[in-house]
């Protein structure tokens, strides 16, 4: 699985929910400061990426998650599902 499948998935997204993605790239944080998600915002983003890519984040990561920029989001989902592929 490569990053910028999950990263193109993630703007589209954003787009989807209203978010304006002009400008937004690899180095934009999810939370404040940046996209500005807000925790239910995420909460979602997170579900669609977990139904989309088969991947799972426990609850405790949604902190975690929101500091992250978009280009390590995308990483970490990308890494997640290779772990799951080499698993099964």
């Amino acid at each position: 699985m490569e990053a910028a499948e999950v990263r193109q998935f993630v703007l589209e997204t954003l787009q989807e929910m209203n978010y304006d993605i002009e400008g937004v790239d690899d180095d934009s944080t999810l939370g404040p400061a940046g996209v500005d998600l807000e925790s239910l915002a995420m909460a979602e983003l997170a579900v669609r990426v977990e139904d989309r890519f088969d991947v799972r984040f426990a609850e405790e990561e949604s902190e975690e998650l929101a500091l992250m920029t978009v280009g390590e989001f995308a990483r970490t989902v990308a890494d997640r599902v290779g772990n799951v592929a080499q698993a099964g």
